[in-house]
């Protein structure tokens, strides 16, 4: 019976399969955590001061090491400790007050039973870029009436703009409606297009990446604006030029939708 399961495994699942099966299998291996309702919270805390940290470390180091400055956007800017703390303490305030209770009411309705095979490679690649392109086109709908409509914006996106200079702690400054909104969009998104669990998670570490990055206020070689060809994707020079003129660049991360209505401008112009 042994012997026939294996050599069945290979006809079930494909090459792209293979690849990411073990990977796939430890993370099933440690479902008592991976399906607790702390893991949503957790994850997403995790993830995101990861990726904060080292831009942090850069900012401290920036005064003194005078090669960074050349990569910095502001120059002669660093976030002081009255503005990072704030950054950081609004993030863990909603966590704890609005992202845990709503992960606590889903995981009481039972969590969903994982697949035993891991998604394949190239499904999982489609999925996580239609994510993003779906992700992109509601934040950029989103993101423009909340701009022009002035209630709007001062009730709800203005807290998001109150640092001028973008840096990476404040990619999360926002309103509890603002998170709750970019929260729906990824909820609606991954369930529209039945993503894997797998590449829900993928899709989430790449989100939070990108965003993060296209707040950082470091325009890097490697930046991904500088690895996706033919100017579709904005990147932190784009997003920080939205900061600083408010009418301009509202997607989060493609280009196309403020070339079809108008609203994009290059930072090069600036």
């Amino acid at each position: 019976m042994s012997s026939h399961n294996g050599s069945e495994l290979p006809i079930l699942c494909s090459s792209g399969q293979l690849l990411l099966q073990p990977l796939w299998d430890r993370l099933r291996a440690r479902e008592a955590l991976t399906q607790s309702p702390l893991f949503a919270v957790l994850f997403s805390i995790t993830t995101y001061v990861g990726f904060c940290l080292p831009f942090v470390v850069l900012d401290v180091l920036c005064p003194w090491v005078p090669a960074l400055r050349r990569y910095k956007i502001h120059p002669d800017f660093s976030p002081t400790a009255r503005q990072l703390l704030p950054c950081l303490g609004q993030t863990l305030y909603q966590h704890v007050v609005f992202v845990l209770p709503l992960t606590l009411l889903h995981w009481a309705r039972g969590p969903a039973p994982w697949p035993r095979e891991a998604p394949e490679l190239l499904q999982l690649a489609r999925h996580v870029v239609g994510c993003l392109l779906l992700f992109d086109a509601e934040f950029f709908a989103w993101h423009v009436l909340h701009h022009k409509v002035p209630w709007l914006y001062r009730t709800f996106h203005k807290m998001h703009h109150q640092n001028a200079a973008s840096f990476a702690l404040a990619t999360q400054y926002m309103s509890a409606w603002e998170l709750f909104s970019l929260g729906f969009f990824d909820m609606v998104n991954v369930t529209l297009l039945q993503c894997h669990p797998l590449t829900v998670l993928v899709f989430h570490v790449l989100n939070i990446w990108l965003s993060v990055e296209d707040h950082s206020g470091y325009d890097f070689p490697w930046s991904t604006h500088r690895l996706v060809p033919f100017g579709w994707y904005g990147g932190v020079r784009h997003h920080d030029l939205h900061h600083s003129q408010f009418n301009c660049n509202f997607a989060p991360y493609f280009t196309h939708w403020d070339k079809i209505l108008g609203t994009l401008r290059s930072a090069h112009a600036k």
